[in-house]
């Protein structure tokens, strides 16, 4: 079959923008046929661009040429139509199209490319095979869902530009070749070719930038910003992402939250979602209590303090160290699970954080009916609730500090709460919809508002429209590194700890809080931030109290040291992952469908068929060479 040129030829309409006002209107359309269907004299074709479908109609006795050419397209081809808009007769108006109320009456179809057979059509809803989405990616992302998120996106990115534009901000870009300074993850290295044996390092992010961004007087500066971090997959992490980062001289954290919930709250507008301001704060030690993580998801109840539900007689019986948390968690309208249920569910439990479980609630109650009924009060557990214990475990010995702060919580403490949190979220999102469990209810809503949040079920964790974002604060600055046995900061080295704890940094660094911040929502870290060091003895004070000797501070942050005696202003401020937000309002499982050509979770990129080897003279111009382990 013979090709079309596009000629003189102009587009007037986008498919999808034509509606039955315009009517009587001469148009010329261009798109991919999304179907074909042959009645005789007549042809149909759904033809499809970036803004929806609308239907062309050939009719052998308008258009001879147009519809043997009509006849010769087939799903994918790219076509133009010239012809004029009509109103569908009343019993052939498509309610599910936007613009099923009208047709185009085509006077001429040209052809202006085929396409092979693809391995599935853009026409179909849902592809289960994700590997072949990702090899032919560029047939995936035609389809509706995708050209959703991504439009979604572009609105998503364009209201926090004007949102960040209006409170002052300047956009400054830093660079992609910079500087190895490691912040927790691998750098992705880049091998200099003019400076043989040395190596650029792609950006974790741009922290140590924006902060010399502030020392060189810009007060207020953001970026839609890309990083790179050498680091495992997951659902939600991808080895390149896109953060919206922003920093800010003399602030108070307040005004930090004050500037991301705005610009968060135009975001989320554009997606069509209000989200009320401002955000509720939380610290890291009541968070834990509560939820067993610090990244909350508020839609699901709480974790309960059940340990005055057992005597000491019951916690000796049970196995159970009383010197550590006893919590109870539910998980609404599943009710009691069968013995396979519960096996199947013990891979979930992580054993060596040295917590045990209790999740044959029936055997509790005829052994103990007094904890049972208690454990049921204190959680406001229905009967048709599933209520599992999680406790410390005496006889499961773990490498952890029992060093007790006052009013903070030690490792072991932290580690029964993580685990149930853990057990926590896996759960609901495996049983969210067993028996209509996390559905709202007005009741779940009141109860939700009247605990301040602390047993909120306003949606299903399966991706309801509810969101929840909460601000976690005062974290601990430093954990200690049982394997170096040294501390290390629970953050990146250039956090700013609590003035009231300066004086602790050398003699007890367990005690000093960090002055910083992440924002969670429904279970996922939308963002981290804090307030910066903005002086240079106090600099040096965190990097000794980290181990860090002069000679290795000034090998890896020397520029940064220097920079900071130049009248470095009190600054601070976050960033957050812009590919979590967009995949959070879209309702997407994972990164990968709001991200445009993405990696799998083995780092590959299936479209690309990216990494490669390189050629020996590449290697050569580099000065490298590849040793392979055995």
């Amino acid at each position: 079959m013979s090709l079309d040129f596009l000629g003189n030829l102009e587009r007037t309409h986008l498919c999808g923008t034509l509606r039955a006002a315009d009517a009587g209107k001469p148009v010329v359309v261009m798109g991919w046929v999304n179907r074909r269907r042959d009645h005789g004299n007549l042809i149909f074709l759904d033809l499809r661009d970036r803004s929806g479908i609308c239907q062309v109609v050939l009719d052998r006795e308008l258009t001879p040429e147009g519809h043997v050419r009509g006849e010769q397209v087939r799903p994918e081809y790219v076509v133009a139509a010239v012809g004029k808009v009509r109103l569908r007769a009343a019993d052939a108006i498509n309610p599910k199209m936007e613009t099923g109320e009208i047709e185009i009456e085509a006077t001429e179809l040209r052809v202006l490319n085929d396409a092979r057979l693809a391995p599935f059509s853009p026409a179909e809803d849902a592809i289960q095979n994700e590997e072949v989405r990702l090899k032919y990616r560029y047939v995936d992302m035609r389809r509706a869902e995708m050209q959703r998120n991504f439009r979604l996106r572009h609105e998503i990115t364009r209201a926090i530009r004007e949102s960040l534009s209006k409170q002052g901000f300047l956009e400054i870009e830093t660079p992609i070749l910079t500087k190895s300074t490691p912040e927790g993850a691998r750098d992705f290295l880049v091998p200099s070719r003019v400076h043989a044996g040395e190596f650029y390092a792609l950006p974790q992010s741009p922290q140590i930038f924006k902060q010399i961004l502030m020392i060189s007087g810009f007060d207020r500066y953001f970026q839609i910003a890309r990083c790179f971090r050498d680091e495992d997959q997951r659902a939600d992490r991808q080895l390149e992402f896109t953060q919206v980062d922003l920093e800010m001289s003399f602030p108070r954290r307040e005004h930090v939250f004050g500037v991301v919930e705005k610009f968060l709250s135009a975001a989320f507008a554009a997606a069509g979602v209000a989200l009320p301001t401002p955000f509720p704060r939380m610290t890291y030690d009541e968070s834990m209590r509560r939820f067993g993580s610090d990244k909350p998801d508020l839609r699901l109840p709480g974790l309960t303090d059940v340990r005055p539900a057992f005597t000491n007689d019951a916690l000796a019986t049970l196995q159970i160290d009383p010197a550590l948390p006893v919590v109870a968690l539910r998980i609404p309208g599943v009710g009691e699970l069968s013995r396979k249920e519960r096996e199947d569910n013990h891979p979930l439990f992580d054993q060596k954080k040295g917590a045990k479980f209790i999740d044959d609630f029936k055997r509790l109650a005829k052994s103990f009916p007094e904890s049972a009924a208690k454990v049921r009060e204190l959680t406001s557990a229905a009967e048709a609730d599933f209520v599992i214990v999680v406790a410390g475990d005496p006889a499961h010995h773990i490498k952890a500090s029992d060093t007790k702060f006052e009013g903070r919580l030690s490792e072991r403490e932290i580690n029964v709460y993580a685990a149930a949190g853990n057990f926590r979220t896996e759960l609901a999102k495996k049983y969210a919809d067993r028996h209509g469990a996390f559905r709202v209810t007005e009741e779940t809503v009141e109860a939700a508002h009247a605990h301040g949040g602390a047993n909120a079920i306003d949606g299903a964790i399966d991706g309801s429209r509810a969101f929840h974002p909460i601000w976690i604060v005062d974290f601990p600055m430093f954990e200690y590194e049982l394997a170096s046995a040294k501390w290390v900061p629970a953050h990146h080295p250039f956090t700013a700890p609590y003035e009231a704890d300066m004086a602790n940094l050398v003699s007890d660094p367990a005690s000093v809080r960090a002055d910083c911040y992440d924002l969670a929502m429904n279970g996922l870290e939308l963002g981290s931030g804090s307030i910066r060091i903005h002086r240079k003895d106090v600099q040096q004070q965190i990097f000794a109290s980290l181990g860090i000797s002069d000679d290795e501070a000034r090998k890896r942050f020397g520029f940064f040291l220097d920079a900071l005696e130049y009248g470095t202003p009190p600054h601070g401020g976050i960033a957050l992952g812009l590919d979590r937000i967009v995949m959070l309002l879209a309702g997407a499982p994972n990164m990968r469908e709001v991200v445009a050509f993405p990696k799998t979770a083995k780092a590959i990129d299936l479209m690309a068929e990216a990494p490669t080897t390189v050629t020996e003279q590449q290697l050569r111009e580099l000065h490298l060479r590849v040793a392979l382990k055995s």
